[in-house]
Protein backbone atom coordinates (compact mmCIF):
# COMPACT_ATOMS: atom_id res chain seq x y z
CA UNK A 1 0.00 0.00 0.00
CA UNK A 2 1.20 3.98 -0.47
CA UNK A 3 2.31 5.86 2.16
CA UNK A 4 0.40 8.07 0.55
CA UNK A 5 -3.08 9.45 2.37
CA UNK A 6 -6.32 9.78 0.04
CA UNK A 7 -8.73 12.64 0.54
CA UNK A 8 -11.90 10.48 -0.17
CA UNK A 9 -12.27 6.42 -0.77
CA UNK A 10 -14.41 4.80 -3.33
CA UNK A 11 -15.74 0.83 -3.71
CA UNK A 12 -16.71 -0.16 -6.91
CA UNK A 13 -14.39 0.35 -10.30
CA UNK A 14 -17.11 -0.24 -12.77
CA UNK A 15 -17.83 2.13 -15.65
CA UNK A 16 -20.00 4.74 -12.80
CA UNK A 17 -17.45 4.08 -9.97
CA UNK A 18 -14.14 4.72 -12.18
CA UNK A 19 -15.75 7.57 -13.68
CA UNK A 20 -17.35 9.12 -10.77
CA UNK A 21 -13.21 8.34 -9.39
CA UNK A 22 -12.04 10.20 -11.94
CA UNK A 23 -14.06 12.80 -11.69
CA UNK A 24 -12.88 13.45 -8.20
CA UNK A 25 -9.45 13.37 -8.95
CA UNK A 26 -10.16 15.24 -12.04
CA UNK A 27 -11.04 18.55 -9.36
CA UNK A 28 -7.92 18.01 -7.38
CA UNK A 29 -8.68 15.28 -4.89
CA UNK A 30 -6.71 12.56 -4.09
CA UNK A 31 -8.64 9.28 -4.40
CA UNK A 32 -8.45 5.47 -2.38
CA UNK A 33 -9.70 2.86 -5.17
CA UNK A 34 -10.49 -0.73 -4.07
CA UNK A 35 -12.29 -3.28 -6.07
CA UNK A 36 -13.19 -6.76 -5.79
CA UNK A 37 -10.95 -7.90 -8.80
CA UNK A 38 -7.77 -6.68 -7.72
CA UNK A 39 -6.45 -6.68 -10.97
CA UNK A 40 -9.17 -4.59 -12.13
CA UNK A 41 -7.93 -1.97 -9.68
CA UNK A 42 -4.19 -2.24 -10.63
CA UNK A 43 -5.49 -1.79 -14.43
CA UNK A 44 -7.57 1.20 -13.24
CA UNK A 45 -4.57 3.03 -11.58
CA UNK A 46 -2.06 2.51 -14.22
CA UNK A 47 -4.43 3.91 -16.99
CA UNK A 48 -5.22 6.94 -15.08
CA UNK A 49 -2.53 7.77 -12.86
CA UNK A 50 -0.49 6.74 -9.32
CA UNK A 51 -0.48 10.25 -8.56
CA UNK A 52 -4.53 10.57 -8.04
CA UNK A 53 -5.46 7.48 -6.84
CA UNK A 54 -4.26 5.01 -3.66
CA UNK A 55 -4.80 1.41 -4.77
CA UNK A 56 -5.63 -0.67 -1.88
CA UNK A 57 -5.96 -4.44 -2.34
CA UNK A 58 -8.35 -4.88 0.65
CA UNK A 59 -11.97 -2.93 2.09
CA UNK A 60 -9.03 -2.91 5.42
CA UNK A 61 -6.58 -0.94 3.34
CA UNK A 62 -8.47 0.98 1.86
CA UNK A 63 -9.69 2.14 5.36
CA UNK A 64 -6.05 2.69 5.92
CA UNK A 65 -5.31 4.73 3.66
CA UNK A 66 -8.04 7.58 3.94
CA UNK A 67 -7.40 10.15 6.28
CA UNK A 68 -9.81 11.23 9.12
CA UNK A 69 -12.49 11.34 9.56
CA UNK A 70 -13.12 8.81 6.43
CA UNK A 71 -15.35 9.62 3.51
CA UNK A 72 -15.95 6.27 0.93
CA UNK A 73 -18.35 6.18 -1.60
CA UNK A 74 -19.70 2.59 -2.76
CA UNK A 75 -20.95 2.29 -6.28
CA UNK A 76 -21.56 -1.53 -6.53
CA UNK A 77 -24.97 -3.23 -7.45
CA UNK A 78 -27.92 -2.68 -5.42
CA UNK A 79 -29.16 -5.53 -3.08
CA UNK A 80 -26.92 -7.30 -1.09
CA UNK A 81 -23.76 -6.26 -2.52
CA UNK A 82 -24.21 -3.35 -0.66
CA UNK A 83 -24.80 -4.84 2.49
CA UNK A 84 -21.85 -7.48 2.00
CA UNK A 85 -19.20 -3.98 1.40
CA UNK A 86 -20.62 -2.38 4.50
CA UNK A 87 -20.41 -5.41 6.75
CA UNK A 88 -16.53 -5.63 5.06
CA UNK A 89 -16.20 -2.32 5.78
CA UNK A 90 -17.59 -1.30 9.79
CA UNK A 91 -14.86 -3.40 11.81
CA UNK A 92 -12.06 -1.05 10.20
CA UNK A 93 -14.12 2.40 10.69
CA UNK A 94 -14.57 4.51 13.41
CA UNK A 95 -16.80 6.61 15.08
CA UNK A 96 -17.66 9.95 12.41
CA UNK A 97 -16.74 7.80 9.33
CA UNK A 98 -18.82 8.06 7.01
CA UNK A 99 -20.15 6.04 4.11
CA UNK A 100 -21.79 7.21 0.62
CA UNK A 101 -24.08 4.56 -1.33
CA UNK A 102 -24.28 6.26 -4.64
CA UNK A 103 -26.20 3.31 -6.39
CA UNK A 104 -29.75 3.27 -6.89
CA UNK A 105 -30.58 1.41 -3.44
CA UNK A 106 -34.66 0.94 -2.54
CA UNK A 107 -34.51 3.54 0.31
CA UNK A 108 -35.76 1.60 2.86
CA UNK A 109 -32.63 -0.63 2.56
CA UNK A 110 -30.66 3.02 2.98
CA UNK A 111 -33.29 4.34 5.99
CA UNK A 112 -32.58 0.64 7.58
CA UNK A 113 -28.63 0.59 7.19
CA UNK A 114 -28.33 4.37 8.27
CA UNK A 115 -30.21 2.88 11.75
CA UNK A 116 -27.62 0.28 11.90
CA UNK A 117 -24.93 2.24 11.05
CA UNK A 118 -25.69 5.08 13.50
CA UNK A 119 -25.33 2.73 16.44
CA UNK A 120 -21.57 2.73 15.84
CA UNK A 121 -21.55 6.54 15.07
CA UNK A 122 -20.98 6.08 11.68
CA UNK A 123 -23.01 8.26 9.29
CA UNK A 124 -24.79 6.62 6.71
CA UNK A 125 -25.53 8.76 3.25
CA UNK A 126 -27.75 7.19 0.62
CA UNK A 127 -27.10 9.73 -2.63
CA UNK A 128 -28.82 9.41 -5.87
CA UNK A 129 -26.33 10.03 -8.58
CA UNK A 130 -27.88 11.10 -12.01
CA UNK A 131 -26.68 11.30 -15.55
CA UNK A 132 -25.04 8.30 -16.21
CA UNK A 133 -21.53 6.83 -17.32
CA UNK A 134 -20.48 10.22 -18.85
CA UNK A 135 -22.23 12.67 -16.50
CA UNK A 136 -20.40 10.49 -13.91
CA UNK A 137 -17.21 11.52 -15.39
CA UNK A 138 -18.31 15.19 -16.31
CA UNK A 139 -20.85 16.31 -13.58
CA UNK A 140 -23.38 14.39 -12.53
CA UNK A 141 -26.88 15.59 -10.75
CA UNK A 142 -26.46 14.74 -6.90
CA UNK A 143 -28.75 13.96 -4.22
CA UNK A 144 -27.43 13.47 -1.12
CA UNK A 145 -29.77 12.36 1.69
CA UNK A 146 -28.00 12.48 5.41
CA UNK A 147 -27.72 14.48 8.24
CA UNK A 148 -26.81 18.50 7.93
CA UNK A 149 -23.55 17.57 9.93
CA UNK A 150 -22.37 15.29 6.55
CA UNK A 151 -23.33 17.39 4.08
CA UNK A 152 -21.33 19.90 5.21
CA UNK A 153 -18.68 17.35 5.50
CA UNK A 154 -19.25 16.65 1.97
CA UNK A 155 -20.29 19.46 0.31
CA UNK A 156 -16.61 20.44 -1.22
CA UNK A 157 -16.00 17.35 -2.82
CA UNK A 158 -19.99 17.48 -4.26
CA UNK A 159 -20.04 20.71 -5.14
CA UNK A 160 -16.32 20.19 -7.12
CA UNK A 161 -17.99 17.30 -9.00
CA UNK A 162 -21.18 18.32 -10.42
CA UNK A 163 -22.70 19.49 -13.31
CA UNK A 164 -23.63 22.93 -13.38
CA UNK A 165 -26.76 24.49 -14.12
CA UNK A 166 -27.72 27.40 -16.93
CA UNK A 167 -26.03 30.05 -13.95
CA UNK A 168 -23.50 28.09 -13.29
CA UNK A 169 -24.44 26.52 -9.76
CA UNK A 170 -23.89 23.31 -9.31
CA UNK A 171 -26.07 20.45 -9.71
CA UNK A 172 -26.15 19.56 -5.77
CA UNK A 173 -28.12 20.01 -2.77
CA UNK A 174 -29.14 18.45 0.82
CA UNK A 175 -32.06 16.76 -0.19
CA UNK A 176 -33.13 15.75 3.45
CA UNK A 177 -32.28 12.47 5.88
CA UNK A 178 -33.70 9.05 6.19
CA UNK A 179 -33.07 7.42 3.02
CA UNK A 180 -34.39 10.90 1.30
CA UNK A 181 -31.73 10.92 -1.45
CA UNK A 182 -32.14 7.67 -2.61
CA UNK A 183 -36.40 8.13 -2.42
CA UNK A 184 -35.51 11.43 -4.74
CA UNK A 185 -33.45 9.41 -7.36
CA UNK A 186 -36.18 6.53 -7.23
CA UNK A 187 -39.34 9.37 -8.00
CA UNK A 188 -36.44 11.32 -10.38
CA UNK A 189 -36.48 7.47 -12.44
CA UNK A 190 -40.01 6.84 -12.11
CA UNK A 191 -40.58 10.42 -13.83
CA UNK A 192 -38.11 9.19 -16.64
CA UNK A 193 -39.43 5.37 -17.36
CA UNK A 194 -43.15 7.72 -17.74
CA UNK A 195 -41.90 9.83 -19.79
CA UNK A 196 -39.67 7.14 -21.83
CA UNK A 197 -43.36 5.03 -21.95
CA UNK A 198 -45.02 8.35 -23.51
CA UNK A 199 -42.44 8.97 -26.05
CA UNK A 200 -42.50 5.30 -27.10
CA UNK A 201 -46.40 5.40 -27.31
CA UNK A 202 -45.87 8.53 -29.82
CA UNK A 203 -43.47 6.53 -32.13
CA UNK A 204 -45.51 3.44 -32.34
CA UNK A 205 -49.23 5.10 -32.97
CA UNK A 206 -46.77 7.31 -35.77
CA UNK A 207 -44.91 4.47 -37.44
CA UNK A 208 -47.87 1.72 -37.18
CA UNK A 209 -50.80 4.28 -37.68
CA UNK A 210 -49.60 6.75 -39.93
CA UNK A 211 -46.68 4.65 -41.36
CA UNK A 212 -43.91 7.05 -41.14
CA UNK A 213 -40.48 6.17 -41.57
CA UNK A 214 -37.11 7.06 -38.99
CA UNK A 215 -36.65 9.96 -40.95
CA UNK A 216 -39.89 11.35 -40.45
CA UNK A 217 -40.09 10.64 -37.06
CA UNK A 218 -36.77 12.11 -36.02
CA UNK A 219 -37.70 15.15 -37.56
CA UNK A 220 -41.31 15.37 -35.66
CA UNK A 221 -38.90 14.28 -32.11
CA UNK A 222 -36.75 17.01 -32.61
CA UNK A 223 -39.95 19.66 -33.31
CA UNK A 224 -41.53 17.86 -29.97
CA UNK A 225 -38.20 18.49 -28.02
CA UNK A 226 -38.37 22.09 -28.33
CA UNK A 227 -39.61 24.40 -25.57
CA UNK A 228 -41.04 23.18 -22.83
CA UNK A 229 -40.38 19.42 -23.73
CA UNK A 230 -37.09 20.13 -24.47
CA UNK A 231 -34.71 17.51 -22.93
CA UNK A 232 -31.56 14.94 -23.01
CA UNK A 233 -34.31 12.21 -23.55
CA UNK A 234 -35.63 13.71 -26.91
CA UNK A 235 -31.82 14.52 -28.01
CA UNK A 236 -31.08 11.04 -28.16
CA UNK A 237 -34.14 9.83 -29.34
CA UNK A 238 -33.70 11.96 -32.21
CA UNK A 239 -30.27 10.81 -32.56
CA UNK A 240 -30.86 7.00 -32.27
CA UNK A 241 -34.55 7.71 -35.06
CA UNK A 242 -31.35 9.25 -37.70
CA UNK A 243 -28.89 6.09 -36.98
CA UNK A 244 -28.28 4.10 -40.09
CA UNK A 245 -27.93 0.06 -39.55
CA UNK A 246 -23.94 -0.23 -40.71
CA UNK A 247 -24.30 -4.03 -40.17
CA UNK A 248 -27.12 -4.24 -43.42
CA UNK A 249 -25.55 -1.23 -45.33
CA UNK A 250 -29.45 -0.41 -45.60
CA UNK A 251 -32.04 0.80 -43.57
CA UNK A 252 -31.94 2.03 -39.97
CA UNK A 253 -30.80 0.73 -36.70
CA UNK A 254 -34.22 1.25 -35.10
CA UNK A 255 -36.31 -0.95 -37.11
CA UNK A 256 -34.35 -3.72 -36.56
CA UNK A 257 -33.51 -3.45 -32.53
CA UNK A 258 -35.37 -5.77 -30.42
CA UNK A 259 -38.62 -4.16 -28.62
CA UNK A 260 -37.27 -5.27 -25.41
CA UNK A 261 -35.96 -3.10 -22.34
CA UNK A 262 -34.11 -3.79 -19.31
CA UNK A 263 -34.65 -1.85 -16.09
CA UNK A 264 -32.75 -1.76 -12.40
CA UNK A 265 -36.34 -1.72 -10.27
CA UNK A 266 -36.42 1.91 -9.70
CA UNK A 267 -39.57 2.57 -12.03
CA UNK A 268 -41.43 -0.15 -10.11
CA UNK A 269 -40.53 1.29 -6.91
CA UNK A 270 -42.12 4.28 -7.85
CA UNK A 271 -45.09 2.86 -8.68
CA UNK A 272 -45.73 0.75 -6.05
CA UNK A 273 -44.93 4.02 -3.71
CA UNK A 274 -47.85 5.83 -4.98
CA UNK A 275 -50.27 3.10 -4.80
CA UNK A 276 -49.11 2.41 -0.96
CA UNK A 277 -49.52 6.58 -0.23
CA UNK A 278 -52.83 6.16 -2.54
CA UNK A 279 -51.42 9.54 -4.52
CA UNK A 280 -51.51 10.00 -8.20
CA UNK A 281 -48.51 9.00 -9.55
CA UNK A 282 -49.10 11.41 -13.04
Amino acid sequence: MSSKSADIGLIGLAVMGSNLARNLANHGFTVGVYNRTASRTEEFVHAFGRDSFVAAESPAELVQSLKRPRKIIILVKAGMPVDTVIAELTPHLEASDMLIDAGNSLYRDTQRRGLDLAKRGIQFVGMGVSGGEEGALKGPSLMPGCTKEAWQALKPYLEAIAAKDFAGRPCVTHVGEDGAGHYVKMVHNGIEYAIMQLMAEAYAVLRDGYNLKPPALAVIFKKLGRNKLNSYLFDIAVSVLQKKDSLLGSGYLIDVILDRAGNKGTGKWTSVEALERAVPAI
